[in-house]
């Protein structure tokens, strides 16, 4: 029955038949008969089968739920008994938003790396990276959206505080710079603290946090960024804060696995490195 119930779990956070054959490693046919067989034992189905995968019934909802917990602790006593390998050699497919990956995560990701496991990351928008972690193309997700989609599991990293800035002379009357036409990290700035839409248009825009901080600093214009990234800047005197606030707008930024995979050695330690480096930024 225990081998029946891994089996359904696997299924429910794999989201198909195929991804959870291959986490099993067994047989398509083999999992979809043991399916069958517990759902025989329950008697009611688990899942409705479509062209794109399964959709879990109530019924599955409820039985993951009371799963969930005991399975992966079961499986860690196993791994523990067993002996099973660490981390080196294994290789981590991690993806992320290209401005925190690259001044704070893979930084961070040294020891994980000096302890053998290869990295090959992923820069990209949280949907679409959170779709390709739930087909299996990535492990490991930096997600600024909470991810809703079956079988992943997200834990909060931090929080991005976001911050008016511009050079030091510059008016916050000044041309905007923005991350897209629609302005959304600077719409949400001024809605939060002025409770109002921004006044005009950007006079910039460029899909990349770290060409709008350059922007600033050469006096172009105004701009609201995540305090991580402008923290020399505003230690130098080449951004200013133009308008300080005791209740900035606030985005938490989470981490996010396959429930399934989530406590293999390789992304255990990669977890727990981010999670304890994340403490200082």
């Amino acid at each position: 029955m225990l081998d029946l119930l891994h089996t359904f779990l696997t299924v429910y956070r794999a989201g198909t038949m195929t991804r959870a054959a291959e986490t099993l490693g067994l047989s398509q046919p083999t999992v979809t008969a043991q399916l069958r067989g517990l759902e025989s034992r329950i008697g009611q189905p688990l899942f409705v089968r479509g062209a794109r995968g399964v959709t879990p019934t109530p019924a599955a909802d409820d039985l993951a739920r009371r799963l969930d917990g005991p399975m992966d602790a079961l499986a860690g006593v196993a791994s523990g008994l067993l002996g099973e390998a660490g981390p080196a050699g294994r290789t981590l497919h991690l993806g992320g938003p290209a401005e925190l990956m690259s001044t704070r995560v893979l930084p961070a990701l040294a020891g994980v790396i000096a302890a053998g496991v290869e990295v090959r990351v992923r820069l990209g928008l949280a949907d679409e990276l959170l779709a390709e972690l739930s087909d299996g193309r990535l492990d490991l997700v930096v997600s600024a959206i909470r991810p809703r989609r079956s079988g992943l599991h997200a834990e909060p990293l931090c929080d991005e505080e976001f911050v008016l800035v511009g050079a030091p002379g510059v008016d916050v009357s000044a041309g905007l710079l923005a991350y897209a036409e629609e302005l959304p990290i600077i719409r949400r700035w001024w809605r939060h603290v002025l409770g109002t839409p921004p006044p005009k248009r950007a006079v910039l825009v460029v899909p990349d946090l770290r060409a709008l901080r350059a922007a600033a600093v050469a006096g172009i214009g105004v701009t609201v960024l995540p305090r991580y990234l402008i923290g020399d800047e505003l230690r130098t005197g080449e951004l200013v804060e133009l308008m300080s606030t005791e209740d900035p707008p606030i985005n938490t930024l989470y981490l996010a696995t396959r429930a399934a995979a989530r406590d293999e050695p390789h992304l255990t330690g990669a977890r727990t490195t981010l999670l304890a480096a994340a403490k200082g930024w």
